[in-house]
């Protein structure tokens, strides 16, 4: 996986909670974004400046982080980010410190790879989950996930359930549907193209023959 830098500044709590509001929004005015770190010896409050965190956020790579906590150096993961609801700017994230030996739960990219049968027939290729969860080793999950599409028929869909991959622990439902090849008009057999046809033409001559009918 790809790393990046991001460095932050340990925070203290407030005692009272009205306190912690100012405080929080003192510290997103200007330009900071409260963040949590957990998975290590305690949870640790810090601060990290909004613009360092739009290579992470704004992107569908994922990362191993190198958080510097007041110079401090962790390796750590994104868990969870929290979005201002109008605006979209980052009002919170969270950070889980890994270790080489307990497996931890990440997202990862899908890529697919080969030439559907389906799509050769005129059929859509449709994905319905970009990412799958995932369960491992951090050091052995890679950038992307590579679904091979290469059988896929026309109608058909490939489920998460299908999916496997060496030293990975699949979380995502195993009853989701990761793509499927639907039909469109060019993929149509010619009969069918051409019922439709015939009943569009008829539903245009419709009105026509009604307008010429005499009056009673």
């Amino acid at each position: 996986m790809k790393t990046i830098e991001i460095k932050g500044t340990a925070r203290t709590i407030a005692e009272h909670s009205s306190d912690q509001v100012r405080a929080l929004k003192e510290i997103r005015k200007n330009g900071g974004v409260p963040c949590e770190l957990y998975g290590g010896a305690g949870n640790t409050h810090l601060t990290v400046s909004e613009k360092q965190l739009h290579k992470l956020v704004y992107t569908p790579d994922i990362y191993i982080i190198d958080l510097y906590v007041d110079g401090k150096k962790v390796n750590v993961i994104l868990k969870d980010i929290q979005f201002h609801p109008v605006k979209d700017t980052i009002l919170h994230v969270d950070f889980y410190e890994i270790n080489e030996s307990k497996p931890i739960v990440m997202e990862v990219p899908l890529k697919m790879e080969g030439l559907a049968p389906g799509v050769q027939a005129g059929g859509k290729l449709f994905m319905q989950i970009r990412k799958l969860k995932i369960r491992a080793l951090y050091n052995v999950i890679p950038e992307r996930l590579i679904i091979d599409i290469s059988n896929l028929q026309l109608g058909k869909s490939i489920k998460v359930g299908e999916l496997s991959f060496d030293k990975l622990e699949i979380v995502t439902p195993k009853d989701a549907v990761v793509c499927s090849i639907k039909m469109t008009r060019s993929a149509l057999p010619d009969d069918s193209a051409a019922a439709t046809a015939a009943a569009a033409t008829t539903a245009e001559a419709a009105p026509e023959a009604t307008a010429d009918k005499p009056a009673k």
